[in-house]
């Protein structure tokens, strides 16, 4: 998905702005994103709500 949703829709001008495209990426997917399987939580609030 990375590969598909950052690299191939866009071009990068430095290893930075490439760098930085990466987080925000991973942030959003590992803590905005809304998934289905997770009764329509982030990973993040999932993980938390059942572990707490």
């Amino acid at each position: 998905m990375l590969k598909s949703e950052c690299f191939y829709s866009r071009t990068y001008h430095s290893i930075a702005g490439l760098q930085a495209e990466i987080e925000e990426y991973l942030v959003y997917y590992n803590q905005k994103r809304i998934k289905l399987a997770f009764k329509g939580l982030s990973p993040v609030q999932y993980r938390s709500r059942y572990l707490s």
